[in-house]
């Protein structure tokens, strides 16, 4: 577990400081005076000052920020205050057309989908190993009675006069348990890289939707592609995988409002932490479908039109376009605010779940 939230830091900062390097990236090709490109959050460790952008390595390894001079438009209240030559006020974030501001916003969420796109299609250039899987154990079943869990691979079925193995496909499975009903059946799992053996009767008249042994079971595999196969087709995945994010966070604020909200699918950091230790057991390949999971879903949260996020600032400068003016600082100030204390209610209420269900 000690090395899971090791890794998960280092990848969560991984992912955060290549969304904000897509700030950077695009906030420095517009020729905005971007004060300060940070690893990490403050408060600051080291500091160095590289042309006009000090750089800085700060105490919470937790990704990092980019300070971009004037992207707080209170930054313009003050500029008589600070120490800064007239080309650098001249250069704040509010000195660029809207469409540029919104490049720069969008460059981050951008990044983090670039990162996801290509971590899928390194996936499927490797190939996903062929297997079935135990997706659900239904309480109170020989499959709950015999130990089994959620992410079993099933490796072999055997009775004393016949066996199934090697390449098992689910409808194969399951005729193989309807063909010996009544009969107890020697079940192969691989967990944890260890074969392990269970033995169980296959039920002759099991409840509505069961099955014999009362687990729910997937296929799961991929074929290696070629390059450009792969490319293409992590492109197509990678944009359903965002529509179906959407989808899903809609769905739950819909839910919220009529009081049927459940946050049983929905991890956060400690969430996150025990599912990277679980998928890690299983080898590279699945972790890396969990990084371009992560990096996608970051996609995603980023693109929502929410206040403290970056969808939400493109709204407030989509409005702008609209009503030909900006929105009221103080209005700004106080949606931002607003919607990051009601992010942090939801994650600590997240973390919460995830601890209890640890």
């Amino acid at each position: 577990m000690f090395i899971a939230i090791v890794a998960i830091i280092i990848f969560l900062s991984f992912f955060i400081l290549i969304h904000e390097l897509g700030h950077f990236g695009f906030a420095k090709k517009f020729g905005l005076f971007v004060e300060e490109f940070g690893f990490g959050l403050p408060p600051k460790i080291w500091g160095k000052k590289i042309g006009e952008t000090l750089y800085s390595i700060n105490a919470l390894p937790f990704g990092g920020f980019v300070k971009i001079y004037g992207e707080n438009r209170e930054d313009n209240k003050v500029e008589n205050k600070e120490n800064k030559s007239f080309s650098e006020k001249k250069r704040g974030f509010n000195s660029i057309s809207i469409g540029k501001r919104a490049i720069v916003l969008a460059a981050g969420v951008f990044m983090n989908f670039l990162l996801g796109w290509f971590l899928v299609s390194v996936i499927f250039f490797i190939g996903v190993p062929y297997e079935v899987l135990i997706t659900e154990v239904q309480p109170n079943t020989p499959a709950s009675e015999m130990g089994l869990l959620v992410g079993d691979k099933i490796v072999a079925l055997e009775t004393q006069s016949d066996i199934l193995e090697e390449k098992i496909t689910a409808s194969e499975f399951i005729g193989f348990l309807d063909k010996y009903k009544g009969q107890e059946v020697l079940l192969k799992i691989e967990r944890n890289n260890q074969i392990k053996e269970f033995k169980a009767l296959s039920r002759i008249n099991p409840p509505e939707g069961e099955g014999a042994l009362g687990i729910a079971i997937m296929e799961s595999g991929l074929p290696k592609m070629n390059l450009f196969a792969c490319v293409w087709e992590g492109l197509k995945f990678s944009v359903e995988i965002i529509a179906m994010v959407f989808i899903t966070i809609f769905k739950l604020i819909a839910q919220l409002f009529i009081g049927q909200a459940n946050l049983e699918s929905v991890a956060g950091p400690v969430g996150i932490v025990k599912l990277t230790a679980e998928v890690s057991q299983q080898g590279f390949i699945y972790l890396l479908q969990l990084l371009a999971l992560i990096s996608l879903n970051l996609v995603a949260i980023n693109l929502l039109p929410f206040p403290a996020i970056d969808g939400g600032r493109l709204l407030f400068l989509l409005i702008e376009k609209i009503k030909g003016s900006p929105l009221p600082i103080k209005f700004e100030q106080y949606a931002n605010g607003i919607g990051f204390i009601l992010l942090l209610l939801l994650m600590a209420a997240i973390t919460v779940k995830d601890i209890i269900a640890l």
